[in-house]
């Protein structure tokens, strides 16, 4: 039994190796635990391409908010 759990384990830590490769290839900024969240939100069912989109904004919502700042100090 915990010989088929280290198997699922090493997968999965496999598979996560690929998908923030990927993500660095395709500059997403996204790290190891942004990833980690966004590959469990779509298993649990929220559309990537939304995801994405919330993402995109949340982005420009921070990059005004540090423009915004740098201009009044």
């Amino acid at each position: 039994m915990a010989s088929a759990a280290n198997t699922n384990l090493n997968a999965v830590r496999e598979t996560m190796d690929v998908l923030l490769e990927i993500s660095r290839l395709l500059n997403t900024g996204l790290d190891i635990e942004s990833l980690s969240i966004c590959v469990r939100l779509c298993e649990q069912g929220i559309n990537p391409e939304a995801l994405s989109a919330v993402i995109k904004e949340l982005r420009k919502a921070s990059e005004s908010l540090k423009a915004s700042e740098t201009c009044t100090n």
